[in-house]
């Protein structure tokens, strides 16, 4: 690898964009490294009119960025974690994960919309068109509104919020962390961002994944990116989804905090009809003091909460 340029590969979006950016303004800052972006489309990006739900496979938008590092074409890639598969393909690893930004959802609702319970912000009218492709955000959002529609909701984060300008939606359901690293006008538009209580995120949602080939990210500094604190916590997240068997397509919600004593878990994991028109959820929650305990307690109390859904 280059010790004097790195070649780092991203797919186009303008969230992606700034994502690979970012890593490179680091990689700057602390290796003194410079970096060229190489844009590399992915299949997720080629295929807009599905929702996520009716694609098979994983690693929509992790694939092809795979290959160029195999195939040396780039030295390094970065993927929003939660886009990343948790069975690493052989020949490459995480070389790092980044501090994380803010892992909440937000809901954004239309103008002239009314706003939601002030208790409870995911409480909407019956007849909502809710726009979301994530199963994740419908389990949840049904299971407190089953009077709502839910929409297939494609598309960068800014023609998400387009769409949501021009009618098609009533409100729609995105990262919080998306909007503000891309500092997106919201000006006619009511933003709450939902407590944890209200929506769990995607594991790992908030992070980011330097990834590069195996051997190569103590040759290149990069595992000087590396925060601990936040690797321990995703790690328990991804975990838990790797023990569920699942990926895009699990309605499975959670988020890791660091304790004294260890790692504390709260998982949601719906169960959702092949329309999305109702769902139900169970949540729980665990603690240890490792991320692969607290990932297996929460595993053993959904698998005992849903016994239809998950299994042995």
């Amino acid at each position: 690898m280059s010790a004097q340029k790195l070649r780092l590969g991203t797919r186009g979006s303008d969230l992606a964009l700034w994502q690979a950016n970012h890593v490179a303004r680091m990689i700057g800052e602390r290796l003194g490294t410079g970096c060229t972006i190489e844009i590399i489309k992915t299949r997720g990006d080629r295929i807009q009119d599905v929702a996520f739900r009716k694609m098979e496979g994983k690693g929509f938008f992790t694939k092809e960025l795979q290959d160029a590092l195999l195939e040396r074409r780039v030295d390094l890639v970065v993927h929003s974690l939660k886009d990343l598969p948790t069975e690493e393909p052989p020949g490459l690893e995480v070389a790092s994960i980044p501090e994380r930004a803010n892992p909440a959802d937000l809901l954004l609702l239309g103008a002239g919309i009314e706003a939601p319970s002030a208790e409870d912000p995911l409480v909407l009218a019956d007849g909502t068109i809710l726009g979301t492709s994530s199963l994740r955000r419908a389990a949840q959002a049904l299971a407190r509104s089953p009077g709502i529609e839910i929409r297939a909701l494609r598309g960068n984060v800014p023609t998400r919020i387009r769409k949501l300008r021009e009618g098609g939606y009533d409100a729609i359901l995105l990262a919080a962390a998306g909007v503000t690293r891309l500092q997106l006008d919201l000006e006619g538009l009511v933003a709450h961002e939902l407590p944890f209580d209200s929506m769990l995120p995607a594991p790992g949602q908030g992070a980011l994944a330097v990834e590069t080939r195996a051997g190569e990210a103590e040759s290149s500094g990069l595992r000087e990116l590396h925060d601990p604190a936040v690797a321990r916590c995703v790690e328990a997240e991804r975990t838990l989804l790797a023990l569920l068997g699942g990926g895009c397509h699990l309605p499975l919600g959670c988020l890791a905090t660091e304790e004294e004593t260890g790692i504390r878990l709260q998982a949601v994991l719906g169960a959702i009809d092949d329309e999305a028109t109702s769902a139900t959820v169970a949540r729980v929650g665990g603690a240890a003091a490792d991320p692969a305990t607290a990932a297996r307690i929460c595993f053993e109390a959904l698998r005992l909460a849903l016994p239809g859904v998950v299994g042995q």
